[in-house]
């Protein structure tokens, strides 16, 4: 399995380790529950240098980008970021990405660990008849840290980042901090207050070791792969892998908001301009079981009435630690997508009663 340069201080930490996409990575630390809550009200410290990373640029980044990606990367001002897809020429997605636009005609991308290859390969290929492009896969030379909860703000100065004070949702910035240079953006995958650090590889355990040093007396734990996935579910953020793959197109995954038809044409439009006149075959929607259960993914979805049937399948599931809950996202037969229709989630033979709803299952109380 492939390591991250972090993976001796897992070890140290007593973390559990699993294979995740070919890497051993950290499941939990002090139990998947507490990391979870301690994002919620503190801070979790995420490992997440598994993920690929990407950089793209040259003066001709922006109009290779456009062709690549769904979302309108024109619209990506220097020092912001924009969350995108890349699809198939038949409108499938081949992964959802996140696009950093770091410096002028410099892009750094992130995509997921497990299609890291599969887009350094088709980014190469496309980028080969494009004029000033260039793409490079920097996975192994940077390492990536996630800061996330109510006190990441607070954690991240005080370890010198005074920068980060006045940095808004999906911005981005170069700082100076743990002996180099660190991108720090504020995006994150938990819902909470947060930031992604991108630095060089050899200061990874460093800038690990003083984040917790500076935050464990404010409560700040390491967290692993178990929270980060609940904390993601109560947001009704995507899995790829669970809710999206290269068969499910960004229309049918209820991410409409990512795909921009009046931009320069992109690989997959005309699928999906066909697809959004046509109709679509089924849809990804959120639903709350009404009694007490855990859907996982795989499980049968059930239409309810006399005539009950098979209408779709679960994506993700799982009880919602704070919602106290089962929560769940699956695709479903298009009519029985609009919140408030009722359905069955059939759990080990009992069709348990659920209803679908608007997301995120989980919504910050306001201060």
């Amino acid at each position: 399995m492939k390591q991250t340069p972090l993976i001796a201080q897992h070890r140290t930490a007593g973390a559990k380790l699993v294979d995740f996409a070919g890497w051993e990575m950290p499941i939990q630390y002090s139990g998947v529950v507490d990391e979870y809550h301690t994002v919620r009200s503190k801070a979790g410290l995420f490992d997440v240098s598994h993920m690929g990373r990407i950089n793209v640029s040259g003066p001709g980044s922006v109009g290779f980008l456009q062709y690549v990606t769904t979302n309108d990367v024109s619209k990506i001002s220097v020092h912001s970021s924009q969350y995108s897809m890349v699809c198939n020429p038949k409108g499938g997605i081949q992964d959802d990405i996140f696009i950093y636009h770091v410096k002028p005609y410099e892009f750094l991308v992130c995509v997921n660990a497990s299609n890291r290859e599969k887009i350094v390969a088709w980014l190469l290929e496309k980028v080969s008849h494009v004029q000033g492009c260039k793409v490079k896969d920097c996975s192994t030379d940077l390492a990536q840290i996630a800061v996330q909860g109510p006190l990441s703000r607070d954690l991240l100065i005080a370890t010198g980042m005074a920068e980060v004070a006045d940095l808004k949702v999906r911005q981005c910035l170069e700082v100076a901090a743990f002996g180099g240079f660190v991108i720090v953006s504020r995006t994150g995958y938990t819902g909470e207050l947060g930031y992604e650090l991108y630095l060089p590889a050899h200061l990874a355990e460093p800038a690990w070791v003083q984040l917790l040093k500076v935050g464990q007396p404010q409560g700040l734990k390491p967290a692993g792969l178990g929270a980060r996935d609940l904390l993601r579910l109560d947001m009704g953020y995507l899995l790829y892998g669970n809710d999206i793959s290269e068969d499910i197109s960004p229309l049918e995954a209820g991410a409409e908001w990512v795909v921009n038809f009046e931009k320069c044409e992109f690989i997959g439009r005309q699928a999906l301009l066909t697809q959004r006149t046509q109709g679509l075959a089924h849809r990804l929607v959120g639903f709350e079981l009404l009694e007490k259960a855990v859907p996982r993914h795989g499980f049968t979805i059930i239409s309810t009435g006399p005539e009950s049937q098979p209408i779709g399948t679960v994506t993700s599931g799982n009880l919602s630690p704070v919602l106290q809950k089962g929560i769940g996202l699956g695709s479903v037969l298009p009519h029985h997508a609009e919140p408030g229709t009722r359905i069955l989630i059939d759990i080990r033979g009992k069709a348990v009663p659920a209803m679908v709803v608007k997301l995120p299952f989980y919504k910050k109380p306001k201060s």
